[in-house]
């Protein structure tokens, strides 16, 4: 009962700062949401690594296929799954992962969703000198943010999650 009362509500609320938008007034929450937003820091990166494995991958199968087109076989397949590969370079290029920190929680973008841990959830962050490693409490799992694979600014991250660690007494680990 109560997720769906919080889906009508926010359902009615856009509707509301729909039409506010059009009249030209601020929307509904205008001032709470500013402040969440001042709250927050969002560090981006650049996926390269991924985008190029798969441009490669591309060129690979266009080169056979052109050697294969001579044979006349299967050439409509071939051009279907370069254009393919080439649209999903694109599309992971331009997608930029990023890390989202306010004032409790973290969240980033894993496998196609958005994912957020609760600063209870954290057992320690670990700042080093190229990366930085958030750990889950008694789990083995970690997100792992990386200046040489995804092109973040781990110093300025790692400036914000120490003011965030200290603010939710989370242990930070400098390497």
């Amino acid at each position: 009962m109560a997720r769906s009362w919080e889906r009508m509500v926010q359902r009615n609320t856009q509707q509301v700062n729909k039409q506010r938008k059009k009249q030209g007034k601020d929307s509904i929450y205008a001032s709470s949401s500013k402040s969440a937003a001042k709250n927050s820091d969002i560090f981006k990166g650049r996926n390269i690594a991924f985008p190029v494995v798969l441009m490669l991958l591309g060129i690979m199968f266009w080169v056979v296929g052109s050697i294969d087109e001579a044979r006349g076989s299967g050439i409509l397949a071939n051009w279907l799954g370069v254009v393919l590969y080439f649209a999903l370079a694109a599309l992971l290029f331009f997608r930029r992962p990023y890390l989202k920190v306010e004032r409790n929680r973290v969240s980033t973008i894993k496998y196609n969703r958005e994912r957020w841990l609760q600063a209870g959830d954290i057992e320690k962050i670990t700042l080093s000198r190229g990366v930085v490693v958030l750990k889950y409490k008694g789990k083995r799992k970690q997100w792992i943010f990386s200046k040489l694979i995804n092109r973040y600014n781990t110093e300025a991250m790692g400036v914000r999650l120490e003011e965030f660690g200290k603010a939710n007494n989370i242990e930070v680990v400098h390497e």
